[in-house]
């Protein structure tokens, strides 16, 4: 298998479920059935972004990172439509969209696990910003389905997320810049605050950075994966 493999396949609209875009590193030692790690950028971006961080991330995993379904054009896509001038937070994301776009990674993560032979029951998230928003509704609405979320300057979108009872044995990281003028560092507080209300155990950091990932962000995000995954 190659160190890097595409698909060709990205749909500009959300009509239907897709096999999305993506870049992969097989585990760097030879497993019959790995577990595997999706990567989900944030709004904007593309699957090139989190995946330079691939070589870094643990030896034992498949790392799959996904090119989400909207294009913005200019090399940039979207999970889901933002509005950026609302101020009221229940209107600033397009939730039918981004439920739609959970469908679309719940069936490239069934399709990869085929077609890859991976450990279904070791399946983990990480995802930035909107890929971190996402990653928590995933993760908490289907926790029989995922195993970890690690969630980067994001927070937890009550209105796109079904907090299933079994999500109290998900393994949880949360990081956000105090300075973080995108997604106020209070969404982040809030969220792991109604989590842990509800049972869960988060690893909780903040920096004192913006929006994104500083290297000691980066350094605790090993660490934490080393202690855990």
């Amino acid at each position: 298998m190659a160190l890097f493999e595409e698909t060709t396949t990205n749909s500009t609209d959300l009509s239907s479920t897709q096999i999305l875009d993506y870049q992969i590193r097989p585990p760097k030692a030879p497993q019959e059935k790995p577990g595997v790690l999706f990567l989900l950028h944030g709004y904007g971006s593309h699957e090139m972004d989190l995946f330079s961080f691939a070589d870094y991330l643990p030896d034992q995993f498949m790392v799959i990172s996904l090119r989400a379904p909207l294009s913005l054009g200019f090399g940039g896509y979207a999970w889901y439509s933002i509005y950026f001038n609302e101020t009221d937070l229940s209107k600033w994301s397009d939730n039918d969209e981004a439920l739609k776009a959970q469908a679309i990674i719940l069936d490239n993560i069934e399709h990869h696990c085929e077609h890859l032979h991976l450990d279904k029951n070791n399946v983990h998230l990480l995802g930035l910003s909107q890929g971190a928003i996402l990653s928590w509704a995933v993760g908490l609405s289907h926790p029989h389905k995922i195993k970890s979320v690690i969630a980067l300057s994001g927070y937890v979108n009550k209105d796109i997320t079904s907090l299933d009872a079994k999500a109290k044995n998900l393994l949880c990281f949360s990081s956000h810049g105090t300075q973080d003028p995108t997604l106020p560092v209070q969404w982040a507080r809030d969220g792991v605050h109604y989590l842990t209300e509800n049972g869960l155990t988060v690893t909780y950091k903040e920096y004192p950075a913006g929006h994104g990932i500083v290297p000691e962000n980066f350094q605790d995000v090993l660490a934490w994966m080393k202690l855990n995954l």
